[in-house]
């Protein structure tokens, strides 16, 4: 059962991160593993020997922590928090990221070598297309941004800028458990043209994968991509099976449907990746940064920004 102390932390993803990872630093293995949902349980199937197996793994191979480690949160979903230490065999430090549900459980940790943002050419690169956002409703940036603290894309040449974005309610994404797509709040949301565009490609006829199940095979499953002109693109992936309504060759205008958010591709929950790259093949060439006009941040206005992770956005 979780204290009230607990509860109140999960109001604060940097104060539940902090919390975790200084049990896990200092090996409290009990009152950490109790904090745990019941997938991340499983993922340790003798429960506490297991996890305190992994924690001690951790510190054979990377030896004695040096110096002051560095912290950052973000407000997605129940929160999700990073921290990187240096170590006397791991000089270049080692990222731990955690991801927390909206009751404060620790539903996640990744264990692994940070990794810089990939050198772009676009770095200040100011897009000549008025873009504005592609669906209506408010949505929240799960994956946005210029590190890869906060948005893992950064890492990758096409999808340097990229964006992952889903609707969240209280904290969630879904209502129930979660094992259905139509469960998911943004699952069959409209998707629609940020600009005025021609298709150069669009793809439909791929099944929406069971949520935790992924098709890496078909990367971005149901998609279209955009030709905005001025060497500027657009991928919008994921989209549902049967719902994409525009083809290759065809002029869309700002605002028109292209398709239903969805599931498919290599994705493990129903919610719409979009990048703006440098030419017409997929997953080639340098992402593009994408600067949005017209719309609304945490409940402000703003005539011209690039969303990032934990925003919730909305158009004006």
């Amino acid at each position: 059962m979780l204290t009230a102390l607990l509860v109140a932390a999960a109001l604060d993803p940097l104060a539940l991160g902090h919390r975790a990872q200084t049990e896990f630093m200092t090996g409290k293995v009990d009152p950490l593993c109790e904090q745990f949902t019941p997938e991340l349980r499983a993922a340790f199937p003798n429960g506490k020997a297991d996890f305190q197996a992994f924690q001690a793994s951790v510190f054979l191979q990377a030896g004695a922590p040096i110096g002051e480690g560095r912290e950052r949160a973000w407000r997605v979903a129940g929160g999700r928090y990073v921290f990187i230490q240096a170590f006397l065999n791991a000089p270049a430090g080692l990222q731990f990221s955690w991801t927390f549900d909206p009751a404060g459980r620790a539903s996640g940790l990744l264990v692994g070598q940070p990794k810089p943002p990939v050198a772009n050419p676009y770095e200040t690169y100011q897009l000549k297309t008025s873009l504005r956002l592609p669906f209506t409703g408010r949505w929240t940036v799960f994956w946005g941004g210029r590190t890869v603290e906060e948005n893992y894309h950064a890492a990758y040449r096409d999808q340097r800028y990229a964006l992952d974005l889903e609707i969240m309610q209280d904290g969630a994404t879904h209502a129930g458990d979660g094992k259905r797509n139509e469960q998911y709040y943004c699952f069959h949301q409209p998707i629609v043209a940020p600009a005025a565009a021609q298709v150069v490609e669009a793809l439909d006829g791929l099944p929406d994968n069971p949520p935790g199940v992924m098709d890496p095979k078909n990367a971005a499953g149901n998609h279209v991509l955009l030709d905005f002109g001025n060497g500027e693109y657009a991928l919008l992936a994921h989209l549902s099976k049967g719902s994409v309504r525009v083809k290759a060759g065809q002029a869309v205008q700002a605002g028109d449907r292209l398709g239903l958010c969805g599931n498919s591709g290599n994705t493990s929950e129903p919610h719409l990746h979009f990048h703006v790259q440098d030419g017409p093949k997929l997953f080639a060439g340098d992402g593009r940064p994408a600067q949005f006009l017209g719309y609304k941040r945490d409940g402000v206005a703003v005539e011209r920004g690039e969303p990032s992770a934990g925003q919730v956005i909305e158009p004006n």
